[in-house]
Protein backbone atom coordinates (compact mmCIF):
# COMPACT_ATOMS: atom_id res chain seq x y z
CA UNK A 1 0.00 0.00 0.00
CA UNK A 2 1.36 3.41 -0.97
CA UNK A 3 0.95 6.17 1.59
CA UNK A 4 2.44 9.64 1.74
CA UNK A 5 1.79 12.70 3.89
CA UNK A 6 1.79 16.05 2.11
CA UNK A 7 1.94 19.49 3.70
CA UNK A 8 -1.32 21.16 2.71
CA UNK A 9 -2.37 24.69 3.64
CA UNK A 10 -5.31 25.66 1.40
CA UNK A 11 -7.24 28.00 3.71
CA UNK A 12 -6.08 31.32 2.38
CA UNK A 13 -5.31 30.35 -1.22
CA UNK A 14 -7.35 32.60 -3.55
CA UNK A 15 -6.52 30.69 -6.73
CA UNK A 16 -8.70 27.59 -7.46
CA UNK A 17 -5.79 26.21 -9.48
CA UNK A 18 -3.93 25.62 -6.19
CA UNK A 19 -6.52 22.97 -5.29
CA UNK A 20 -6.53 21.38 -8.73
CA UNK A 21 -2.74 21.19 -8.88
CA UNK A 22 -2.37 19.85 -5.34
CA UNK A 23 -4.94 17.09 -5.82
CA UNK A 24 -3.55 16.21 -9.24
CA UNK A 25 -0.02 15.92 -7.83
CA UNK A 26 -1.18 13.43 -5.18
CA UNK A 27 -3.19 11.40 -7.71
CA UNK A 28 -0.19 11.15 -10.01
CA UNK A 29 2.04 9.98 -7.18
CA UNK A 30 -0.47 7.28 -6.22
CA UNK A 31 -1.05 6.24 -9.85
CA UNK A 32 2.70 5.71 -10.30
CA UNK A 33 2.41 2.73 -7.94
CA UNK A 34 -0.53 1.13 -9.79
CA UNK A 35 -0.63 -0.90 -13.01
CA UNK A 36 -3.67 1.17 -14.10
CA UNK A 37 -6.39 3.43 -12.68
CA UNK A 38 -9.89 1.95 -12.86
CA UNK A 39 -11.60 4.31 -10.42
CA UNK A 40 -10.79 7.13 -8.02
CA UNK A 41 -12.28 7.80 -4.62
CA UNK A 42 -11.50 10.75 -2.43
CA UNK A 43 -12.58 12.61 0.66
CA UNK A 44 -12.30 16.22 1.77
CA UNK A 45 -13.69 18.57 4.38
CA UNK A 46 -16.98 20.23 3.55
CA UNK A 47 -20.38 19.40 2.16
CA UNK A 48 -20.41 17.39 -1.09
CA UNK A 49 -23.39 16.51 -3.26
CA UNK A 50 -22.71 14.14 -6.16
CA UNK A 51 -18.99 14.77 -5.66
CA UNK A 52 -19.53 18.51 -6.01
CA UNK A 53 -18.32 20.87 -3.26
CA UNK A 54 -21.14 23.05 -1.96
CA UNK A 55 -19.40 24.65 1.03
CA UNK A 56 -16.17 24.00 2.87
CA UNK A 57 -13.65 25.83 5.02
CA UNK A 58 -10.87 24.60 2.71
CA UNK A 59 -12.11 27.03 0.07
CA UNK A 60 -12.50 30.08 2.31
CA UNK A 61 -9.86 32.04 0.40
CA UNK A 62 -11.67 31.73 -2.93
CA UNK A 63 -14.15 34.38 -4.03
CA UNK A 64 -17.77 33.32 -4.50
CA UNK A 65 -17.69 33.82 -8.31
CA UNK A 66 -14.50 31.73 -8.61
CA UNK A 67 -15.97 29.08 -6.32
CA UNK A 68 -19.07 28.73 -8.50
CA UNK A 69 -17.07 28.86 -11.73
CA UNK A 70 -14.12 26.61 -10.84
CA UNK A 71 -14.46 24.80 -7.50
CA UNK A 72 -17.93 23.29 -7.82
CA UNK A 73 -16.80 21.46 -10.95
CA UNK A 74 -13.31 20.72 -9.64
CA UNK A 75 -13.69 16.96 -9.33
CA UNK A 76 -15.57 16.63 -12.60
CA UNK A 77 -12.63 18.34 -14.29
CA UNK A 78 -10.23 15.92 -12.61
CA UNK A 79 -12.43 13.00 -13.67
CA UNK A 80 -12.22 14.13 -17.30
CA UNK A 81 -8.43 14.42 -17.07
CA UNK A 82 -8.28 10.80 -15.85
CA UNK A 83 -10.26 9.54 -18.81
CA UNK A 84 -13.73 9.59 -17.27
CA UNK A 85 -13.16 6.71 -14.81
CA UNK A 86 -15.64 6.51 -11.91
CA UNK A 87 -14.72 9.35 -9.58
CA UNK A 88 -16.45 9.77 -6.20
CA UNK A 89 -15.76 12.33 -3.48
CA UNK A 90 -17.42 12.43 -0.06
CA UNK A 91 -17.00 14.25 3.21
CA UNK A 92 -13.80 13.03 4.85
CA UNK A 93 -15.46 12.50 8.21
CA UNK A 94 -18.04 10.14 6.76
CA UNK A 95 -15.31 8.20 4.97
CA UNK A 96 -13.33 8.00 8.23
CA UNK A 97 -16.31 6.61 10.12
CA UNK A 98 -17.16 4.10 7.38
CA UNK A 99 -13.55 2.94 7.14
CA UNK A 100 -13.46 2.54 10.90
CA UNK A 101 -16.67 0.55 10.91
CA UNK A 102 -15.36 -1.76 8.20
CA UNK A 103 -11.92 -2.25 9.78
CA UNK A 104 -13.30 -2.84 13.28
CA UNK A 105 -16.29 -4.79 12.00
CA UNK A 106 -18.40 -2.77 14.39
CA UNK A 107 -21.14 -0.17 14.27
CA UNK A 108 -22.00 2.92 16.33
CA UNK A 109 -18.69 4.43 15.19
CA UNK A 110 -17.72 8.08 15.46
CA UNK A 111 -14.87 8.84 13.07
CA UNK A 112 -12.74 11.87 13.88
CA UNK A 113 -9.91 13.32 11.83
CA UNK A 114 -7.54 15.98 13.19
CA UNK A 115 -5.88 17.63 10.22
CA UNK A 116 -6.01 20.97 8.45
CA UNK A 117 -9.44 21.27 10.01
CA UNK A 118 -11.56 18.75 11.90
CA UNK A 119 -13.62 16.16 10.06
CA UNK A 120 -16.15 13.84 11.62
CA UNK A 121 -18.59 11.21 10.51
CA UNK A 122 -20.91 8.72 12.11
CA UNK A 123 -22.00 5.15 11.44
CA UNK A 124 -25.22 4.31 13.24
CA UNK A 125 -25.76 1.23 15.42
CA UNK A 126 -27.47 -0.26 12.33
CA UNK A 127 -24.31 0.19 10.25
CA UNK A 128 -25.43 3.12 8.09
CA UNK A 129 -23.97 6.55 7.47
CA UNK A 130 -26.42 9.39 7.80
CA UNK A 131 -27.62 12.38 5.83
CA UNK A 132 -26.62 14.65 8.73
CA UNK A 133 -23.99 17.36 8.44
CA UNK A 134 -21.52 15.99 10.98
CA UNK A 135 -19.28 19.07 10.82
CA UNK A 136 -17.90 18.85 14.34
CA UNK A 137 -15.22 21.36 13.38
CA UNK A 138 -17.81 24.05 14.06
CA UNK A 139 -19.62 22.46 16.99
CA UNK A 140 -18.75 24.22 20.27
CA UNK A 141 -16.69 22.30 22.81
CA UNK A 142 -15.81 25.32 24.96
CA UNK A 143 -18.72 27.45 26.16
CA UNK A 144 -16.73 30.23 27.81
CA UNK A 145 -17.56 33.73 26.67
CA UNK A 146 -13.87 34.36 25.96
CA UNK A 147 -13.22 31.10 24.10
CA UNK A 148 -11.15 31.47 20.90
CA UNK A 149 -13.11 32.42 17.80
CA UNK A 150 -12.91 30.69 14.45
CA UNK A 151 -11.74 33.24 11.90
CA UNK A 152 -14.00 31.84 9.17
CA UNK A 153 -17.35 31.22 10.84
CA UNK A 154 -16.89 33.68 13.69
CA UNK A 155 -18.19 31.10 16.17
CA UNK A 156 -16.37 30.72 19.49
CA UNK A 157 -15.13 27.59 21.24
CA UNK A 158 -15.43 25.37 18.15
CA UNK A 159 -13.64 22.03 17.83
CA UNK A 160 -11.42 23.26 15.00
CA UNK A 161 -9.66 25.56 17.49
CA UNK A 162 -8.85 22.61 19.75
CA UNK A 163 -8.26 19.54 17.58
CA UNK A 164 -6.66 20.61 14.29
CA UNK A 165 -3.32 22.02 13.16
CA UNK A 166 -4.82 25.40 14.10
CA UNK A 167 -4.99 24.15 17.70
CA UNK A 168 -1.33 23.15 17.63
CA UNK A 169 -0.43 26.53 16.18
CA UNK A 170 -2.47 28.34 18.84
CA UNK A 171 -0.78 26.42 21.69
CA UNK A 172 2.80 26.91 20.48
CA UNK A 173 3.41 30.17 22.44
CA UNK A 174 1.98 28.65 25.64
CA UNK A 175 4.44 25.74 25.27
CA UNK A 176 7.36 28.16 25.05
CA UNK A 177 8.18 27.33 21.42
CA UNK A 178 9.25 30.17 19.15
CA UNK A 179 8.44 30.14 15.46
CA UNK A 180 8.33 32.92 12.84
CA UNK A 181 5.11 34.92 13.06
CA UNK A 182 4.39 34.35 9.37
CA UNK A 183 4.95 30.58 9.45
CA UNK A 184 1.81 28.81 8.13
CA UNK A 185 -0.08 26.50 10.47
CA UNK A 186 0.85 23.42 8.44
CA UNK A 187 4.55 24.17 8.79
CA UNK A 188 4.14 24.92 12.49
CA UNK A 189 2.70 21.45 12.98
CA UNK A 190 5.68 19.95 11.14
CA UNK A 191 8.04 21.88 13.42
CA UNK A 192 6.24 20.67 16.56
CA UNK A 193 6.39 17.09 15.30
CA UNK A 194 10.09 17.48 14.57
CA UNK A 195 10.79 18.76 18.07
CA UNK A 196 8.69 15.97 19.58
CA UNK A 197 10.59 13.32 17.64
CA UNK A 198 13.87 14.88 18.81
CA UNK A 199 12.97 14.52 22.48
CA UNK A 200 12.13 18.15 23.21
CA UNK A 201 9.74 18.16 26.22
CA UNK A 202 7.84 21.28 25.16
CA UNK A 203 5.66 19.76 22.38
CA UNK A 204 4.35 17.16 24.82
CA UNK A 205 2.52 19.95 26.67
CA UNK A 206 0.67 20.78 23.45
CA UNK A 207 -0.39 17.18 22.83
CA UNK A 208 -1.38 16.68 26.48
CA UNK A 209 -3.60 19.76 26.29
CA UNK A 210 -5.22 18.61 23.04
CA UNK A 211 -5.79 15.15 24.53
CA UNK A 212 -7.33 16.43 27.74
CA UNK A 213 -9.71 18.69 25.82
CA UNK A 214 -10.53 15.81 23.47
CA UNK A 215 -11.53 13.56 26.35
CA UNK A 216 -14.12 16.09 27.51
CA UNK A 217 -15.26 16.67 23.92
CA UNK A 218 -15.86 12.94 23.39
CA UNK A 219 -18.12 12.89 26.44
CA UNK A 220 -19.95 15.92 25.03
CA UNK A 221 -20.39 14.27 21.62
CA UNK A 222 -21.79 11.19 23.35
CA UNK A 223 -24.74 13.33 24.44
CA UNK A 224 -26.04 13.37 20.86
CA UNK A 225 -24.31 10.36 19.26
CA UNK A 226 -24.76 6.75 20.34
CA UNK A 227 -21.02 6.03 20.39
CA UNK A 228 -19.55 2.63 21.13
CA UNK A 229 -16.37 2.91 19.04
CA UNK A 230 -14.12 5.70 17.78
CA UNK A 231 -11.57 5.96 15.01
CA UNK A 232 -9.19 8.91 15.38
CA UNK A 233 -6.68 9.88 12.72
CA UNK A 234 -5.25 12.87 10.85
CA UNK A 235 -1.94 14.69 10.61
CA UNK A 236 -2.15 16.04 14.16
CA UNK A 237 -2.19 12.46 15.48
CA UNK A 238 0.91 11.38 13.53
CA UNK A 239 3.86 10.09 15.52
CA UNK A 240 4.37 10.01 19.26
CA UNK A 241 2.19 13.08 19.76
CA UNK A 242 -0.86 11.14 18.64
CA UNK A 243 -0.28 8.54 21.35
CA UNK A 244 -0.07 11.31 23.94
CA UNK A 245 -3.39 12.76 22.72
CA UNK A 246 -5.19 9.42 22.96
CA UNK A 247 -3.63 8.52 26.31
CA UNK A 248 -4.76 11.78 27.88
CA UNK A 249 -8.23 11.53 26.34
CA UNK A 250 -8.68 8.01 27.70
CA UNK A 251 -7.55 9.14 31.15
CA UNK A 252 -10.11 11.95 31.20
CA UNK A 253 -12.89 9.56 30.21
CA UNK A 254 -11.79 7.06 32.86
CA UNK A 255 -11.46 9.61 35.66
CA UNK A 256 -14.29 12.02 34.89
CA UNK A 257 -16.89 9.91 33.11
CA UNK A 258 -17.02 6.42 34.59
CA UNK A 259 -19.83 4.15 33.46
CA UNK A 260 -22.30 5.66 35.92
CA UNK A 261 -24.83 7.63 33.86
CA UNK A 262 -26.66 5.54 31.25
CA UNK A 263 -29.05 8.19 29.94
CA UNK A 264 -29.85 11.88 30.40
CA UNK A 265 -33.54 12.72 30.33
CA UNK A 266 -35.43 15.99 30.42
CA UNK A 267 -34.35 19.42 29.25
CA UNK A 268 -33.26 22.77 30.58
CA UNK A 269 -32.76 22.75 34.34
CA UNK A 270 -35.05 19.77 34.95
CA UNK A 271 -32.93 16.68 34.34
CA UNK A 272 -33.18 13.00 35.16
CA UNK A 273 -30.04 10.85 35.12
CA UNK A 274 -30.67 7.13 34.63
CA UNK A 275 -27.87 5.41 36.52
CA UNK A 276 -26.12 2.07 36.41
CA UNK A 277 -25.53 1.83 40.20
CA UNK A 278 -28.46 2.02 42.64
CA UNK A 279 -29.91 5.52 42.75
CA UNK A 280 -30.02 5.42 46.57
CA UNK A 281 -26.23 5.06 46.59
CA UNK A 282 -25.96 8.07 44.26
CA UNK A 283 -28.16 10.18 46.52
CA UNK A 284 -25.91 9.35 49.49
CA UNK A 285 -22.74 10.04 47.49
CA UNK A 286 -24.16 13.44 46.51
CA UNK A 287 -25.01 14.20 50.13
CA UNK A 288 -21.37 13.47 50.90
CA UNK A 289 -20.53 16.36 48.56
CA UNK A 290 -23.22 18.56 50.22
CA UNK A 291 -25.45 18.28 47.15
CA UNK A 292 -29.15 17.45 47.53
CA UNK A 293 -30.73 15.25 44.86
CA UNK A 294 -33.83 13.06 44.71
CA UNK A 295 -34.25 9.49 43.55
CA UNK A 296 -37.06 8.65 41.13
CA UNK A 297 -38.47 5.50 39.54
CA UNK A 298 -36.52 3.52 36.93
CA UNK A 299 -33.28 4.15 38.90
CA UNK A 300 -33.25 7.83 37.90
CA UNK A 301 -31.51 10.59 39.84
CA UNK A 302 -33.50 13.82 39.65
CA UNK A 303 -31.61 17.15 39.38
CA UNK A 304 -33.72 20.29 39.84
CA UNK A 305 -31.87 23.48 40.81
CA UNK A 306 -33.87 26.61 41.69
CA UNK A 307 -34.86 28.93 38.85
CA UNK A 308 -32.71 31.72 40.27
CA UNK A 309 -29.54 29.62 40.25
CA UNK A 310 -26.45 31.49 39.04
CA UNK A 311 -23.91 30.32 36.47
CA UNK A 312 -21.28 30.00 39.19
CA UNK A 313 -23.62 27.83 41.27
CA UNK A 314 -24.32 25.59 38.28
CA UNK A 315 -20.59 25.07 37.76
CA UNK A 316 -20.14 24.35 41.46
CA UNK A 317 -23.07 21.91 41.43
CA UNK A 318 -21.68 20.05 38.44
CA UNK A 319 -18.31 19.78 40.15
CA UNK A 320 -19.98 18.33 43.24
CA UNK A 321 -22.00 15.89 41.13
CA UNK A 322 -18.84 14.82 39.28
CA UNK A 323 -17.07 14.15 42.57
CA UNK A 324 -20.09 12.22 43.82
CA UNK A 325 -20.03 9.99 40.77
CA UNK A 326 -16.30 9.48 41.15
CA UNK A 327 -16.88 8.49 44.78
CA UNK A 328 -19.69 6.17 43.66
CA UNK A 329 -17.47 4.59 41.01
CA UNK A 330 -14.72 3.86 43.57
CA UNK A 331 -17.17 2.37 46.09
CA UNK A 332 -18.66 0.07 43.43
CA UNK A 333 -15.32 -1.04 41.92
Amino acid sequence: MFSEETVWDPYHQPDPQYHFDGIMDSLRKAAAHLPRVDAIGGSAAGVYVNSEPRVGSLYRGISEPDFDRHVRGLFRALQQWWGGVPFEVANDGEVTALAGSMSMRANAVLGYSMGTSVAAGYVTPDGNITSWLNELAFVPVDYRDDAPADEWSGDIGCGVQYFSQQAVSRLIPAAGIEVPADMPAAERLVEVQRLMAGGDPRPRKIYETVGTCFGYAIAHYAEFYDVENMLVLGRVTSGEGGEVILTNARQVLKDEFPATVLEVRGQGLLLGLKLAPPVADAVQAAIGEKLLTVGASDNVLRVLPPLNVSDAEIVDGLDRLRRAFARLSVSNS
